[in-house]
Protein backbone atom coordinates (compact mmCIF):
# COMPACT_ATOMS: atom_id res chain seq x y z
CA UNK A 1 0.00 0.00 0.00
CA UNK A 2 1.41 3.49 -0.67
CA UNK A 3 3.18 5.24 2.11
CA UNK A 4 2.72 8.82 1.88
CA UNK A 5 4.40 9.46 4.96
CA UNK A 6 6.98 7.58 3.68
CA UNK A 7 7.57 9.25 0.55
CA UNK A 8 7.19 12.63 1.71
CA UNK A 9 9.75 12.15 4.70
CA UNK A 10 12.14 10.10 2.11
CA UNK A 11 12.11 14.12 0.55
CA UNK A 12 15.15 16.44 1.65
CA UNK A 13 14.09 19.76 0.11
CA UNK A 14 17.18 19.67 -2.45
CA UNK A 15 15.09 21.23 -4.97
CA UNK A 16 16.68 18.81 -8.12
CA UNK A 17 12.87 18.66 -9.28
CA UNK A 18 11.97 22.23 -9.55
CA UNK A 19 13.65 23.34 -12.64
CA UNK A 20 12.24 19.94 -14.67
CA UNK A 21 8.31 20.28 -12.74
CA UNK A 22 5.99 21.46 -15.86
CA UNK A 23 3.55 23.14 -14.20
CA UNK A 24 6.08 25.30 -11.96
CA UNK A 25 7.78 26.37 -15.51
CA UNK A 26 4.39 28.21 -16.02
CA UNK A 27 3.61 29.02 -12.06
CA UNK A 28 6.19 29.11 -10.35
CA UNK A 29 5.33 29.02 -6.92
CA UNK A 30 6.54 26.68 -4.25
CA UNK A 31 2.89 25.10 -3.78
CA UNK A 32 3.02 23.77 -7.28
CA UNK A 33 6.34 21.95 -6.98
CA UNK A 34 6.79 18.29 -6.58
CA UNK A 35 8.49 19.11 -3.00
CA UNK A 36 5.79 21.28 -2.52
CA UNK A 37 2.94 18.92 -3.54
CA UNK A 38 4.94 16.16 -0.99
CA UNK A 39 4.32 19.15 1.65
CA UNK A 40 0.75 19.47 1.13
CA UNK A 41 -0.64 15.82 0.82
CA UNK A 42 1.13 15.22 3.51
CA UNK A 43 -0.49 17.81 5.69
CA UNK A 44 -3.47 17.12 4.36
CA UNK A 45 -2.37 12.96 5.08
CA UNK A 46 -2.15 14.08 8.78
CA UNK A 47 -5.10 16.10 9.29
CA UNK A 48 -3.20 19.36 9.33
CA UNK A 49 -4.92 20.95 6.56
CA UNK A 50 -8.44 20.87 5.36
CA UNK A 51 -9.59 18.90 1.57
CA UNK A 52 -10.98 22.09 -0.01
CA UNK A 53 -11.56 23.61 -3.23
CA UNK A 54 -8.05 25.18 -3.30
CA UNK A 55 -6.23 22.41 -2.62
CA UNK A 56 -8.12 20.59 -5.37
CA UNK A 57 -7.02 22.98 -7.45
CA UNK A 58 -3.54 22.86 -6.56
CA UNK A 59 -3.33 19.25 -6.58
CA UNK A 60 -5.15 19.17 -10.24
CA UNK A 61 -2.66 21.36 -11.59
CA UNK A 62 0.01 18.28 -11.64
CA UNK A 63 0.47 17.62 -15.48
CA UNK A 64 1.51 13.93 -14.20
CA UNK A 65 4.55 14.24 -16.42
CA UNK A 66 6.71 12.44 -13.98
CA UNK A 67 9.57 14.57 -14.62
CA UNK A 68 10.03 14.78 -10.88
CA UNK A 69 10.49 11.28 -10.27
CA UNK A 70 13.36 10.88 -12.75
CA UNK A 71 15.34 13.46 -11.59
CA UNK A 72 14.48 12.89 -7.88
CA UNK A 73 18.11 10.75 -6.47
CA UNK A 74 15.67 8.77 -4.97
CA UNK A 75 12.94 8.21 -7.32
CA UNK A 76 10.38 9.37 -4.90
CA UNK A 77 6.85 8.42 -6.56
CA UNK A 78 5.48 12.12 -6.50
CA UNK A 79 2.79 11.24 -9.31
CA UNK A 80 1.47 8.14 -6.95
CA UNK A 81 1.06 10.06 -4.27
CA UNK A 82 -1.10 12.98 -6.31
CA UNK A 83 -2.94 10.07 -7.71
CA UNK A 84 -3.71 8.74 -4.44
CA UNK A 85 -4.49 12.02 -3.61
CA UNK A 86 -6.70 12.98 -6.38
CA UNK A 87 -9.13 9.46 -5.69
CA UNK A 88 -9.90 11.35 -2.42
CA UNK A 89 -10.59 14.70 -4.11
CA UNK A 90 -13.36 12.06 -6.28
CA UNK A 91 -14.63 10.68 -3.24
CA UNK A 92 -15.02 13.93 -1.37
CA UNK A 93 -16.01 16.38 -4.67
CA UNK A 94 -17.52 13.63 -6.83
CA UNK A 95 -16.66 13.77 -10.44
CA UNK A 96 -18.08 16.02 -13.32
CA UNK A 97 -20.86 14.89 -15.43
CA UNK A 98 -18.88 15.51 -18.08
CA UNK A 99 -16.15 13.45 -16.91
CA UNK A 100 -18.65 10.81 -15.95
CA UNK A 101 -20.37 10.61 -18.88
CA UNK A 102 -16.76 10.23 -20.63
CA UNK A 103 -15.71 7.34 -18.55
CA UNK A 104 -18.62 5.58 -18.90
CA UNK A 105 -18.42 5.28 -22.57
CA UNK A 106 -14.66 4.47 -22.46
CA UNK A 107 -16.75 1.51 -20.52
CA UNK A 108 -18.67 0.70 -22.75
CA UNK A 109 -17.17 0.25 -26.51
CA UNK A 110 -20.47 -0.74 -28.43
CA UNK A 111 -22.00 2.41 -27.16
CA UNK A 112 -19.09 4.78 -27.83
CA UNK A 113 -18.87 2.48 -31.30
CA UNK A 114 -22.46 3.93 -31.98
CA UNK A 115 -22.05 7.42 -30.83
CA UNK A 116 -18.66 7.57 -32.94
CA UNK A 117 -20.69 6.48 -35.98
CA UNK A 118 -23.25 9.10 -35.49
CA UNK A 119 -20.44 11.82 -34.48
CA UNK A 120 -19.03 10.99 -37.79
CA UNK A 121 -22.20 12.15 -39.85
CA UNK A 122 -22.95 14.92 -37.79
CA UNK A 123 -19.35 16.45 -36.93
CA UNK A 124 -19.43 18.99 -39.85
CA UNK A 125 -22.33 20.52 -38.57
CA UNK A 126 -20.48 21.89 -35.42
CA UNK A 127 -17.16 21.99 -36.74
CA UNK A 128 -14.86 22.51 -39.75
CA UNK A 129 -12.44 20.05 -40.57
CA UNK A 130 -8.93 20.84 -41.20
CA UNK A 131 -7.82 18.15 -43.40
CA UNK A 132 -3.57 19.43 -43.02
CA UNK A 133 -3.69 18.28 -39.39
CA UNK A 134 -6.93 15.74 -39.47
CA UNK A 135 -8.56 18.27 -36.74
CA UNK A 136 -11.76 19.98 -36.39
CA UNK A 137 -12.32 22.96 -35.04
CA UNK A 138 -15.58 24.20 -33.66
CA UNK A 139 -17.80 26.66 -35.88
CA UNK A 140 -19.08 28.52 -32.25
CA UNK A 141 -18.34 28.09 -28.57
CA UNK A 142 -19.80 24.98 -26.89
CA UNK A 143 -19.60 24.36 -23.21
CA UNK A 144 -16.34 22.35 -23.05
CA UNK A 145 -15.05 22.85 -26.41
CA UNK A 146 -13.27 26.62 -27.68
CA UNK A 147 -13.72 27.62 -31.51
CA UNK A 148 -9.93 28.11 -31.25
CA UNK A 149 -8.98 24.96 -30.76
CA UNK A 150 -7.92 21.54 -32.55
CA UNK A 151 -9.56 18.59 -31.80
CA UNK A 152 -9.17 15.45 -33.57
CA UNK A 153 -11.58 14.18 -36.02
CA UNK A 154 -13.87 11.16 -36.04
CA UNK A 155 -13.43 8.66 -38.54
CA UNK A 156 -16.43 6.61 -40.38
CA UNK A 157 -15.63 3.29 -38.69
CA UNK A 158 -12.84 2.26 -35.84
CA UNK A 159 -9.72 0.84 -36.59
CA UNK A 160 -11.00 -2.18 -34.71
CA UNK A 161 -14.57 -2.40 -36.51
CA UNK A 162 -12.53 -2.32 -40.05
CA UNK A 163 -10.56 -5.52 -39.98
CA UNK A 164 -11.08 -8.83 -38.96
CA UNK A 165 -9.98 -10.16 -35.69
CA UNK A 166 -7.12 -12.04 -36.91
CA UNK A 167 -4.57 -11.24 -39.92
CA UNK A 168 -2.65 -14.00 -40.90
CA UNK A 169 -0.03 -12.75 -43.05
CA UNK A 170 1.56 -15.98 -43.19
CA UNK A 171 4.32 -15.51 -40.48
CA UNK A 172 5.97 -17.74 -37.81
CA UNK A 173 5.35 -14.47 -35.09
CA UNK A 174 2.13 -14.02 -33.32
CA UNK A 175 1.19 -10.39 -31.96
CA UNK A 176 -1.69 -9.03 -30.54
CA UNK A 177 -2.43 -5.20 -30.56
CA UNK A 178 -4.15 -3.05 -28.21
CA UNK A 179 -4.91 0.10 -29.91
CA UNK A 180 -5.56 2.93 -28.16
CA UNK A 181 -8.82 4.71 -27.88
CA UNK A 182 -7.69 7.82 -29.73
CA UNK A 183 -6.16 5.46 -32.58
CA UNK A 184 -9.04 3.04 -32.69
CA UNK A 185 -11.54 6.38 -33.39
CA UNK A 186 -10.12 9.00 -34.87
CA UNK A 187 -6.26 8.77 -35.73
CA UNK A 188 -6.87 5.01 -37.63
CA UNK A 189 -4.05 5.65 -39.68
CA UNK A 190 -1.28 4.58 -36.72
CA UNK A 191 -3.35 1.07 -36.41
CA UNK A 192 -3.81 1.13 -40.21
CA UNK A 193 0.84 1.50 -40.76
CA UNK A 194 0.92 -0.80 -37.75
CA UNK A 195 -1.08 -3.41 -40.01
CA UNK A 196 1.46 -2.55 -43.10
CA UNK A 197 4.46 -2.96 -41.03
CA UNK A 198 3.55 -6.46 -40.06
CA UNK A 199 2.19 -7.33 -43.60
CA UNK A 200 6.08 -6.57 -44.55
CA UNK A 201 7.70 -8.25 -41.87
CA UNK A 202 5.16 -11.66 -42.01
CA UNK A 203 3.84 -11.40 -38.35
CA UNK A 204 0.28 -12.49 -37.71
CA UNK A 205 -1.91 -9.81 -36.06
CA UNK A 206 -4.85 -11.01 -33.71
CA UNK A 207 -6.41 -7.30 -33.02
CA UNK A 208 -7.79 -8.29 -29.62
CA UNK A 209 -11.60 -7.19 -30.08
CA UNK A 210 -12.42 -8.14 -26.80
CA UNK A 211 -9.75 -5.49 -25.44
CA UNK A 212 -11.46 -2.89 -22.79
CA UNK A 213 -10.17 1.26 -22.34
CA UNK A 214 -6.86 1.01 -20.66
CA UNK A 215 -8.27 3.56 -17.92
CA UNK A 216 -5.62 6.14 -17.91
CA UNK A 217 -8.30 8.83 -18.21
CA UNK A 218 -9.97 7.28 -15.11
CA UNK A 219 -6.89 6.71 -13.03
CA UNK A 220 -5.49 10.01 -13.33
CA UNK A 221 -9.22 11.52 -12.24
CA UNK A 222 -9.66 9.61 -9.17
CA UNK A 223 -12.10 6.80 -10.34
CA UNK A 224 -10.60 4.09 -9.00
CA UNK A 225 -13.65 1.77 -9.22
CA UNK A 226 -13.66 1.98 -13.06
CA UNK A 227 -9.74 1.54 -13.10
CA UNK A 228 -10.15 -1.67 -11.14
CA UNK A 229 -13.05 -2.75 -13.51
CA UNK A 230 -11.29 -1.98 -16.31
CA UNK A 231 -7.71 -3.49 -15.34
CA UNK A 232 -8.96 -6.64 -14.26
CA UNK A 233 -10.65 -7.45 -17.50
CA UNK A 234 -8.27 -6.47 -19.27
CA UNK A 235 -5.54 -8.68 -17.23
CA UNK A 236 -7.86 -11.61 -17.95
CA UNK A 237 -7.92 -11.29 -21.61
CA UNK A 238 -4.21 -10.69 -21.74
CA UNK A 239 -3.29 -13.68 -19.83
CA UNK A 240 -5.82 -16.04 -22.04
CA UNK A 241 -4.96 -14.06 -25.19
CA UNK A 242 -0.88 -14.69 -24.25
CA UNK A 243 -0.90 -18.40 -24.36
CA UNK A 244 -0.66 -17.64 -28.31
CA UNK A 245 0.59 -14.97 -29.01
CA UNK A 246 4.55 -14.03 -28.41
CA UNK A 247 3.58 -10.31 -27.37
CA UNK A 248 0.81 -7.24 -26.96
CA UNK A 249 2.22 -4.22 -28.89
CA UNK A 250 1.04 -0.89 -28.07
CA UNK A 251 1.56 2.13 -30.25
CA UNK A 252 0.49 4.33 -27.61
CA UNK A 253 3.10 5.40 -25.11
CA UNK A 254 -0.12 6.60 -22.66
CA UNK A 255 -1.61 3.60 -22.77
CA UNK A 256 1.25 1.30 -22.91
CA UNK A 257 2.68 2.84 -19.68
CA UNK A 258 -0.63 2.09 -18.02
CA UNK A 259 -0.72 -1.59 -18.49
CA UNK A 260 2.57 -2.14 -18.33
CA UNK A 261 3.79 -0.09 -14.87
CA UNK A 262 0.27 1.57 -13.94
CA UNK A 263 -1.77 -1.35 -13.10
CA UNK A 264 0.66 -2.52 -10.85
CA UNK A 265 0.89 0.16 -9.28
CA UNK A 266 -2.86 0.53 -8.62
CA UNK A 267 -2.90 -2.65 -7.10
CA UNK A 268 -0.56 -1.92 -4.65
CA UNK A 269 -1.74 1.51 -4.20
CA UNK A 270 -5.04 -0.65 -2.90
CA UNK A 271 -3.46 -3.22 -1.37
CA UNK A 272 -4.38 -6.08 -3.78
CA UNK A 273 -1.44 -7.79 -3.96
CA UNK A 274 -2.65 -10.62 -5.75
CA UNK A 275 -3.58 -8.57 -8.91
CA UNK A 276 -0.58 -6.55 -8.36
CA UNK A 277 1.32 -9.91 -8.78
CA UNK A 278 -1.08 -10.97 -12.14
CA UNK A 279 -0.07 -7.26 -13.37
CA UNK A 280 3.26 -7.72 -13.64
CA UNK A 281 3.70 -11.13 -15.03
CA UNK A 282 1.25 -9.68 -17.88
CA UNK A 283 3.35 -6.39 -18.33
CA UNK A 284 6.41 -8.90 -19.13
CA UNK A 285 4.92 -9.35 -22.55
CA UNK A 286 3.08 -5.89 -23.30
CA UNK A 287 5.50 -3.69 -25.34
CA UNK A 288 5.54 -0.07 -26.86
CA UNK A 289 5.41 -1.15 -30.89
CA UNK A 290 8.93 0.69 -31.49
CA UNK A 291 10.21 -1.36 -28.71
CA UNK A 292 9.25 -4.03 -30.70
CA UNK A 293 10.29 -3.41 -33.60
CA UNK A 294 13.16 -2.48 -32.45
CA UNK A 295 14.18 -5.45 -30.26
CA UNK A 296 12.31 -8.58 -31.46
CA UNK A 297 12.37 -8.02 -35.44
CA UNK A 298 14.79 -7.28 -38.53
CA UNK A 299 12.88 -4.08 -39.51
CA UNK A 300 15.90 -1.76 -38.78
CA UNK A 301 18.24 -3.95 -41.35
CA UNK A 302 14.83 -3.92 -44.16
CA UNK A 303 14.82 -0.03 -42.95
CA UNK A 304 18.29 0.95 -44.21
CA UNK A 305 18.06 -1.06 -47.38
CA UNK A 306 15.16 2.04 -48.22
CA UNK A 307 15.43 5.09 -49.90
CA UNK A 308 16.37 8.21 -47.78
CA UNK A 309 12.81 10.53 -47.98
CA UNK A 310 15.10 13.46 -47.61
CA UNK A 311 12.53 14.80 -45.71
CA UNK A 312 13.22 17.12 -42.44
CA UNK A 313 11.69 15.65 -38.94
CA UNK A 314 12.14 15.26 -35.25
CA UNK A 315 10.73 13.55 -32.80
CA UNK A 316 9.13 14.55 -29.08
CA UNK A 317 9.48 12.23 -26.42
CA UNK A 318 5.94 11.19 -24.75
CA UNK A 319 6.33 11.37 -21.09
CA UNK A 320 5.30 7.90 -20.59
CA UNK A 321 7.59 6.41 -23.21
CA UNK A 322 10.39 8.06 -22.19
CA UNK A 323 10.38 8.64 -18.62
CA UNK A 324 7.89 5.30 -17.48
CA UNK A 325 9.41 3.07 -19.71
CA UNK A 326 12.29 4.30 -21.19
CA UNK A 327 11.43 3.97 -24.70
CA UNK A 328 13.61 6.91 -26.90
CA UNK A 329 16.21 5.19 -29.15
CA UNK A 330 13.98 2.72 -30.67
CA UNK A 331 12.17 5.03 -32.60
CA UNK A 332 14.67 7.34 -33.56
CA UNK A 333 17.08 4.34 -34.94
CA UNK A 334 14.31 3.33 -37.00
CA UNK A 335 13.52 6.36 -38.10
CA UNK A 336 16.97 7.83 -38.93
CA UNK A 337 17.80 4.77 -42.11
CA UNK A 338 14.97 6.83 -44.00
CA UNK A 339 14.32 10.65 -43.11
CA UNK A 340 16.97 13.33 -42.38
CA UNK A 341 16.22 13.28 -38.43
CA UNK A 342 17.08 16.80 -36.45
CA UNK A 343 17.03 16.67 -32.47
CA UNK A 344 14.24 18.60 -31.13
CA UNK A 345 15.59 21.20 -27.87
CA UNK A 346 13.92 19.54 -24.68
CA UNK A 347 12.77 16.95 -26.65
CA UNK A 348 11.84 15.06 -23.38
CA UNK A 349 9.86 17.86 -21.98
CA UNK A 350 6.48 17.53 -21.62
CA UNK A 351 4.05 18.41 -24.34
CA UNK A 352 1.41 19.71 -21.83
CA UNK A 353 -1.05 17.34 -22.05
CA UNK A 354 -1.65 16.28 -18.67
CA UNK A 355 -4.71 14.19 -18.78
CA UNK A 356 -8.34 15.13 -18.82
CA UNK A 357 -8.66 16.91 -16.11
CA UNK A 358 -6.07 19.91 -18.01
CA UNK A 359 -7.48 19.53 -21.45
CA UNK A 360 -10.91 20.41 -19.53
CA UNK A 361 -10.33 22.56 -16.29
CA UNK A 362 -6.96 23.80 -17.22
CA UNK A 363 -6.98 24.15 -20.75
CA UNK A 364 -4.88 27.73 -20.99
CA UNK A 365 -2.07 26.26 -18.72
CA UNK A 366 -1.67 22.91 -21.47
CA UNK A 367 -1.68 25.56 -24.02
CA UNK A 368 0.72 27.43 -22.40
CA UNK A 369 2.96 24.66 -22.20
CA UNK A 370 2.58 23.26 -25.93
CA UNK A 371 2.81 26.69 -27.25
CA UNK A 372 6.22 26.42 -25.79
CA UNK A 373 6.74 23.20 -27.53
CA UNK A 374 5.20 24.54 -30.91
CA UNK A 375 8.35 26.99 -30.57
CA UNK A 376 10.91 24.47 -29.95
CA UNK A 377 9.65 22.69 -33.18
CA UNK A 378 9.77 25.76 -35.12
CA UNK A 379 13.06 26.28 -34.07
CA UNK A 380 14.52 23.29 -35.74
CA UNK A 381 12.40 23.85 -38.98
CA UNK A 382 11.35 20.17 -40.12
CA UNK A 383 8.05 19.08 -42.04
CA UNK A 384 7.18 16.48 -39.64
CA UNK A 385 6.95 16.16 -35.73
CA UNK A 386 6.74 12.42 -34.61
CA UNK A 387 5.63 11.18 -31.23
CA UNK A 388 4.57 7.42 -30.06
CA UNK A 389 1.63 9.09 -28.62
CA UNK A 390 -1.90 10.52 -29.61
CA UNK A 391 -3.00 11.81 -26.52
CA UNK A 392 0.93 14.47 -27.35
CA UNK A 393 -0.65 14.13 -31.34
CA UNK A 394 -3.42 16.10 -30.37
CA UNK A 395 -2.19 18.69 -27.95
CA UNK A 396 1.09 19.32 -30.31
CA UNK A 397 -1.22 19.43 -33.11
CA UNK A 398 -3.01 22.13 -31.68
CA UNK A 399 -0.69 24.04 -30.32
CA UNK A 400 1.36 24.39 -33.87
CA UNK A 401 -2.23 25.35 -35.09
CA UNK A 402 -2.48 28.32 -32.50
CA UNK A 403 1.17 29.05 -33.53
CA UNK A 404 0.37 29.04 -36.98
CA UNK A 405 3.42 27.00 -37.86
CA UNK A 406 3.12 24.26 -40.93
CA UNK A 407 4.64 20.99 -39.46
CA UNK A 408 2.45 18.24 -39.97
CA UNK A 409 2.45 15.40 -36.95
CA UNK A 410 2.48 11.80 -37.75
CA UNK A 411 2.51 8.49 -36.14
CA UNK A 412 6.47 7.22 -35.98
CA UNK A 413 4.47 4.02 -37.38
CA UNK A 414 3.02 6.07 -40.46
CA UNK A 415 6.50 7.33 -41.14
CA UNK A 416 8.04 3.94 -41.03
CA UNK A 417 5.02 2.32 -43.67
CA UNK A 418 5.66 5.19 -45.60
CA UNK A 419 9.48 4.51 -46.19
CA UNK A 420 8.51 0.53 -46.48
CA UNK A 421 6.83 1.55 -49.71
CA UNK A 422 9.72 3.55 -51.42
Amino acid sequence: MLNIDEISNACVKCGKCIPTCTIHQINPDESTSPRGFLDLINAYNNKELNLDENLKKTLESCFLCTNCVEVCPSHLKVDSAIEKARYDIAQKFGIAWYKKILFFLLRNRKILDLLAKFGYVFQSCAFKINHLNVGMKAKFNLPLIKKDRLLPSLNKKSFLNSHSDFIDNQGKQNIGVFIGCLANYSYTNTGLALLQICKHLKINVDLLKEQKCCGAPHYFTGDFKSVEKLAKKNILYFEEKLKTLDYIIVPEATCSAMLNVDYEHFFHMIDDQEWAKRAKIVSSKILLATKYFYKHTNLEEILKNQKNTNINITYHDPCHARKMQGVFKEPRALLKNNYIFKELPNSNECCGFGGISMQMENYDKALQVGIQKAKNIKKVDVKIISAECSACRMQISNSLEHEKIDTKFLHPLELIAQALKN
